[in-house]
């Protein structure tokens, strides 16, 4: 199994290669040269496998064993998942008339990106271990990534995490799960800006192969293939506990239909990746009121809005959804010189206009919905009237679909939940209700904290690149001398 980019200017490398890369040297973004077909046998063969134990599965496919060995790929993926707060690590809930959401959020930090960070993590320290080296690891989170990849990587001895947050446009629980992080390996950056402005000082810093190669530069967003890779088994876990295939013993697989909020776009990603191995899913990108997705997706528009517009549903108020870049590689036929054009374009003119070919194979992966702030209130509370049951504002915006779109009972349908509620106690309480959150949450209110400001100003990207640098290379040189970065 190699990799390639999917804008056509690298291919031929390793999986540990990719895993220690951000964007591809081309700007592009790394993916599998070749995708395995999953057959019916070997899904009908994976159920009732644990979760862990499907994350093993399908991390191998992707994995050769002269890299990690299967027994060591099982131990890091079992400890990796050893912490979560529900032994089968996630969860269905069966509510009713036929509403089932997969709980993806029950790892440290209460959300989804917790499942793929913790795996990546440590197949990343693996290959530091084994090869006695460092790595610098650039986080450009919404709100959740950035927690997950902290709580994940700190006190590890050989990585040191640099996280840029959006200041005032998270939780306070999500930015309290990274500024009460006080191990020497974590530095967090508080920025005056969308987590799109985020991406732009980060990108050049990326660019820059000689920053990279001195002090080992790495992401941990889902532009690192590990994370999209690892997000792969939940959806193949959706397909397997919910789509009926138990009881078919043969021939043609039955039909899930998934329905995913949506963001950066790695998860509808992942999602597209499983069903061109061959998964029969019908997958329902679902979008707030940042709806460059769905616009994408019903009109052909992948066009940036003015700005970002801050909505209930924090972490998917992006505008910039990467990701997309590895779901038209895939449906252009992993043509690298056409996905150049189109996303070249797009970040010259934040805009690009999908031919009506294009729009017609996208249509054929995913169909697509926005949700404003009312209807993801609305949702809540018919959920709980309905259920008891508390969703939080990011799994409102896939479940507004069930209440909105009514199928047969024949239909199989999943729908993502990517957080607790635990983690957005405004909105709990703006659509009336309540929730106690878990004790470590509540702890969150009494831990120290610490932090950096990234300040916005005329020149607030430059500026932001160069604060960012330096701070880089003052970690660096402390690692080099062997003293502790912060002064205790």
């Amino acid at each position: 199994m190699l990799y390639c980019s999917t804008r056509g200017g690298v291919g031929g490398w390793s999986f540990r290669d990719v895993l220690f890369s951000g964007y591809a040297p081309d700007g592009g973004m790394f993916m599998p040269e070749t995708l395995p077909p999953l057959s019916p046998d070997t899904l009908r063969g994976w159920k009732g496998l644990s979760f862990a134990r499907l994350v093993v599965e399908v991390a191998s496919l992707f994995i050769p064993a002269q890299l990690i060995p299967r027994q060591d790929l099982d131990a890091l993926v079992s400890e990796a998942l050893r912490g979560f707060s529900v032994p089968e690590v996630v969860r269905v809930a069966r509510l009713k008339d036929g509403l089932s959401v997969l709980e993806l959020f029950h790892g440290e930090t209460l959300a989804f990106k917790d499942l793929a960070m913790t795996c990546t993590v440590r197949f990343l320290n693996y290959f530091l271990q084994k090869e006695q080296r460092r790595a610098t690891v650039i986080v450009g989170t919404s709100g959740d990534t950035g927690g997950s990849a902290i709580q994940s990587a700190k006190g590890l001895p050989g990585l040191d995490v640099l996280v840029v947050y959006p200041r005032g446009r998270i939780t306070p629980v999500q930015e309290k799960h990274m500024i009460s992080c006080l191990e020497d390996n974590v530095h967090v950056f508080a920025a005056d800006g969308s987590s799109d402005d985020i991406d732009q000082p980060l990108r050049r810093l990326f660019a820059d192969q000689d920053l990279v190669k001195s002090h080992g530069l790495m992401s941990l967003n889902s532009v690192n293939w590990s994370r999209v890779m690892v997000q792969l088994a939940h959806f193949i876990y959706a397909y397997l506990e919910l789509s009926g295939i138990g009881d078919r013993a043969a021939g043609e697989l039955p039909e899930l239909e998934v329905v995913v909020p949506t963001g950066g776009a790695g998860n509808i990603a992942a999602g597209t990746v499983v069903k061109l191995m061959g998964v029969p899913l019908k997958l329902v990108a679902m979008v707030n009121s940042n709806d460059i997705v769905h616009r994408t997706v019903s009109a052909g528009d992948f066009s940036m809005a003015a700005s970002v517009t801050q909505t209930l549903a924090p972490a998917i108020d992006i505008q910039d959804p990467y990701n997309m870049e590895r779901v038209f590689w895939l449906l252009l036929g992993r043509d690298g010189a056409s996905v150049k054009a189109m996303m070249e374009e797009f970040q010259r003119s934040q805009r690009h206009a999908l031919s009506p070919e294009h729009r017609e194979l996208l249509s054929q992966v995913m169909t697509s919905g926005s949700v404003a702030d009312g209807g993801i209130l609305e949702t809540m509370r018919r959920c709980w009237e309905d259920n008891q049951y508390v969703l939080c504002p990011h799994s409102a915006v896939a479940v507004w679909h069930h209440y909105h779109c009514p199928h047969p009972a024949s239909v199989h349908r999943c729908y993502i939940a990517t957080a607790s509620p635990a983690k957005f106690e405004a909105a709990v309480q703006k659509a009336g209700l309540t929730f106690d959150p878990p004790e470590a949450v509540k702890a969150l209110d009494s831990l120290p904290t610490r932090f950096q400001t990234l300040e916005r100003r005329d020149s607030w990207c430059r500026d932001w690149e160069q604060s960012l640098r330096e701070w880089i290379g003052s970690v660096g040189r402390a690692r080099s001398s062997g003293a502790p970065f912060y002064r205790q």
